[in-house]
């Protein structure tokens, strides 16, 4: 060999015995594995064959060999995963939105039904209708707390109830025991392809008492890592988890054939954050049980939404079944139409610790008018409909609550006396001040 080649290959060596993985490259992981020859690829096809038909493991977790299908790292976020939801499989995606769209393509079949609760991420409603609008396939939409509707919609079509628990913006909450029960019973009674599919974005594994797979009925748990998960605002990720293996590689099938999978240096970023993760979100809850009591007592506030608070509509739930309260909050200002809910966030913005931002969790507090980031194409009708109207929403921090409280203080009582292009003035200088283009 040329000293060139010679030089390559004895430096990917080197990096395999350093990482006792064969990698393709001399500093670090690769997307492929040097496979030796035709054997080991013979036993991983037949490994996987025999996990799709036996049933009892999603093909996820197999051995490397390509990264579509997962790496080394991404494998062990599995098991991390695996654990936060007391799941015997999972898939990681590269967002919380092919995470919920992995799920509909394998459980809206056509002719099939769906049951939304009304509180879901808004962009699940519009993938659902767009599935609906390709072929025969029926969306209902319920609200949260009507059990009695949910239990009466269901159908022998329907393939799936999705819910959302904590909802954004108004934070409510599912039961699942009723859910679950729900769900069971109407499969005893001939809806034996329905599942339910709950995301826990907001509330997270960890601010409940129970993993929520442990409930009977509840057969797929779907979030975005992006948020508390992660905590920071830095990686883009979701998974799915279920104890239904076989709904997991169909899943896992999908993604096999079109991607959408996280990569492993995204992976190794999340690994390396999770240890600190949790004690960030507890601390941002805490935080926003301040801020959500402050605001509930504040004149100039219409309403406040937040799970701590003792007037909610699913206090019963809350109380029964979960331990945090999130760090999501919402409130109406009094005498304030959408325009002035939109002016309020901007004034508060010029405050610099909440940030305007569009998503939530992370280490800094943000603010952001609901319409104008989420729903800014929702008819108004709709908007009123959903009580989602005028909604401002306040994702809380790891600042000291009374600096936010001090900031949506000064805010609540001067944003009225500030002016729209003093506020435009403020931006301008700010932008050329951190030299934003």
């Amino acid at each position: 060999m040329s000293p060139a080649t010679r030089e390559l290959h004895d430096a990917i060596d080197a990096n395999a015995r350093r990482l006792l993985h064969p990698y393709l490259h001399p500093d670090g992981p690769t997307i492929q594995l040097d496979m030796l020859g035709s054997r080991r690829m013979v036993e991983w096809q037949e490994t996987k064959s025999q996990m799709v038909m036996l049933g009892e493991a999603c093909w996820s977790e197999l051995q490397q060999f390509y990264a579509r299908y997962g790496v080394e790292t991404t494998r062990r976020l599995l098991e991390e995963v695996k654990r936060l939801e007391g799941a015997a499989g999972a898939i990681l995606a590269d967002s919380g939105m092919t995470a919920v769209g992995l799920l509909f393509d394998v459980l809206a079949r056509p002719g099939g039904h769906a049951i939304l609760l009304r509180g879901i991420y808004n962009k699940t409603k519009r993938y659902a209708e767009w599935i609906g609008a390709r072929f025969p396939f029926r969306v209902t939409v319920i609200d949260e707390g009507d059990t009695a509707a949910i239990a009466a919609a269901i159908r022998p079509e329907t393939g799936l109830i999705f819910a959302e628990t904590y909802t954004n913006p108004l934070m409510r909450a599912i039961d699942p025991v009723r859910l679950g029960e729900i769900v069971e019973s109407a499969r005893r009674g001939g809806s034996r392809q329905v599942r339910l599919v709950i995301d826990d974005t907001i509330v997270t594994p960890w601010g409940l008492k129970r993993p929520l797979l442990s409930y009977p009925g509840v057969d797929v748990v779907v979030a975005s890592g992006t948020k508390a998960i992660g905590g920071q605002d830095r990686d883009l990720w979701g998974y799915v988890a279920s104890n239904r293996i076989e709904t997991l590689n169909e899943a896992m099938d999908l993604v096999a054939m079109r991607g959408g999978c996280l990569d492993w240096r995204r992976a190794e970023a999340i690994l390396a954050g999770l240890p600190e993760a949790r004690g960030r979100f507890e601390r941002r809850c805490a935080s926003a049980t301040r801020v959500a009591t402050f605001l509930r007592s504040h004149p100039k506030v219409e309403r406040a939404y937040h799970p701590s608070l003792p007037d909610g509509p699913d206090r019963a739930a809350i109380d029964a079944y979960y331990t945090l309260p999130g760090s999501l909050l919402a409130f109406r200002l009094r005498e304030a139409d959408e325009d002035g809910a939109r002016h309020f966030a901007d004034v508060l913005a010029t405050c610099v610790v909440p940030r305007y931002a569009g998503s939530f969790d992370g280490l800094c507090t943000k603010i952001n008018h609901h319409r104008s980031v989420s729903e800014y194409f929702t008819d108004e009708e709709e908007l009123r409909r959903s009580g989602i109207d005028r909604i401002l929403r306040l994702s809380v921090g790891t600042e000291e609550p009374e600096d936010i409280i001090a900031c949506l203080n000064w805010a609540l009582w001067r944003y009225k006396a500030v002016s729209a292009s003093e506020v435009e003035a403020w931006q301008e200088a700010r932008a050329k001040d951190l030299a934003i283009r």
